[in-house]
């Protein structure tokens, strides 16, 4: 449900505090009221679309068959890679070839050597982006428990199969920022956004046909359309926004007044492909008024938030290649998500050695932000040393977690067991120690030739 949330803070002057975030409320900022009548729009086109590629399913089986009888209930829906399947028809149908012409135009806002920029922007923060993606934006994305009623029914977010849901979206997000030719039309970037694009429209589809029949299941009076403007607007937000005024400066990094209008850029294009609002993008100022509207009206963790939370570090935790721990991971979603959301999350606390290393690591990405992007040949050769994909192999995101009225409720899962084996710290655990230790030499290091200094200033007068 869309409403202000009782996390807020304010003064007569103002300023406002939401989860951390503290900010000037201004006339132009969207209240709780504003934002909600995009929970009942959505992307009608690409909707459209799947209804008819879905009748071209139901009839192409029953041509071969000749009995659509034979097709499960629940099996009734699109077979096959999505993507392909819309190039396929396109030409031939109207509401089809609808879709294909809106994601193969180039709006006149798009100039693609500022895309390139902000693509290079994702890389020249590669570290501490990846970090802030996974534990802002997706763990503390699952803040909005009015979105999560979504996730929640797909069952794409249980604990045995979460960490490949989130190499999925890090597929996604690699591919949009790899290169050029890879956002523009037809490269893996741009196939990836209209592939997740008809995998919303599909679960929407199927979501709204089960609150038809039983309506209990969904109550989209109170939440809304499943996977609607709002949550898609929120989505975007999550990867971009957020990345650039929570994430990274949460990790003691700012970006540079260009790089966040060119990494605005880039995500509002790719806003555009996947079927969302994407105007309050067009300037730094509106984007981040959205981000700070987005925090005081929508975020409002629930109980399934906690659940989803909790499967997400149970998914990761000492798995490779970082092998982290639980409570290192634990660290990382209070220090980026703030102490309120990750208790709200059910998030245990973690030690404060535990918290150091995260210190540790926020030392080593800043560090090596700062040193790379003041020499030319350290930032290009970061750019060009780009990660080639995530999963092992290429997914077509097929609507592989279907909603069912059996799977209502995504239970929170089990952490590993390690039958008392000592535990070896993961790689990023010894970096962060590495870094913190190396820290704390250099400090004491300066600390000792400045009082070394004063001494002899105070001999010597």
């Amino acid at each position: 449900m869309i409403a202000a949330n009782e996390n807020i803070k304010s003064n007569d002057n103002g300023w406002r505090e939401s989860w951390g975030v503290k900010f000037k409320w201004t006339p132009e900022h969207l209240a709780a009221d504003n934002l909600k009548s995009w929970i009942y729009t959505y992307d009608t086109v690409s909707t459209m679309a799947i209804d008819r590629l879905n009748e071209i399913s139901i009839s192409s089986h029953t041509k071969r068959s000749g009995n659509i009888d034979s097709i499960p209930g629940e099996e009734k829906k699109v077979r096959g890679d999505l993507y392909e399947l819309l190039q396929k028809h396109a030409s031939t149908d109207d509401t089809i070839g609808r879709l294909w012409d809106e994601i193969n135009t180039i709006p006149e806002w798009v100039h693609w050597e500022q895309i390139e920029r902000g693509q290079e922007v994702f890389y020249r923060y590669g570290g501490p982006a990846i970090t802030a993606l996974t534990f802002l934006s997706l763990l503390g994305g699952m803040g909005s428990g009015r979105t999560v009623e979504t996730l929640d029914r797909t069952g794409g977010f249980s604990v045995d199969v979460v960490r490949r849901r989130l190499l999925e979206t890090t597929q996604h997000t690699l591919n949009v920022t790899r290169d050029l030719e890879s956002i523009k039309p037809g490269g893996d970037g741009f196939v990836d956004s209209i592939r997740v694009r008809l995998l919303h429209a599909a679960v929407r589809r199927r979501i709204m046909q089960m609150a038809e029949k039983e309506p209990g299941y969904y109550d989209m009076k109170t939440f809304g359309v499943p996977i609607n403007d709002l949550d898609c607007i929120g989505t975007i937000n999550a990867f971009s926004t957020a990345l650039i005024w929570m994430g990274l400066p949460r990790q003691g990094i700012w970006l540079r007044s260009q790089e966040i209008i060119d990494y605005l850029a880039l995500w509002r294009y790719v806003a555009y492909l996947m079927g969302t609002p994407h105007d309050w993008m067009s300037t730094p100022e509106s984007a981040r008024r959205m981000m700070e509207s987005l925090l005081v009206a929508d975020i409002k963790p629930s109980k399934a938030s906690a659940n989803l939370a909790n499967n997400i570090i149970a998914g990761l935790q000492d798995q490779p290649p970082t092998h982290a721990s639980r409570e290192f991971l634990c660290a990382q979603t209070y220090w980026l998500n703030g102490k309120e959301m990750s208790k709200e999350l059910g998030i245990e606390e973690p030690s404060l050695y535990h918290t150091a290393l995260v210190v540790g690591q926020c030392i080593l990405f800043a560090t090596l932000s700062y040193v790379n992007r003041s020499i030319s040949y350290l930032d290009e050769r970061n750019i060009k040393d780009k990660s080639k994909g995530a999963l092992g192999y290429t997914t077509k995101f097929n609507l592989k977690y279907v909603p069912s009225f059996d799977r209502t409720t995504t239970v929170r899962g089990l952490a590993p067991i390690h039958a008392g084996r000592p535990r070896v710290p993961g790689s990023v655990e010894r970096a962060a120690l590495a870094s913190l230790l190396t820290s704390a030499i250099i400090a004491c290091i300066v600390s000792s030739w400045f009082c070394v200094k004063v001494v002899r200033w105070a001999t010597t007068s």
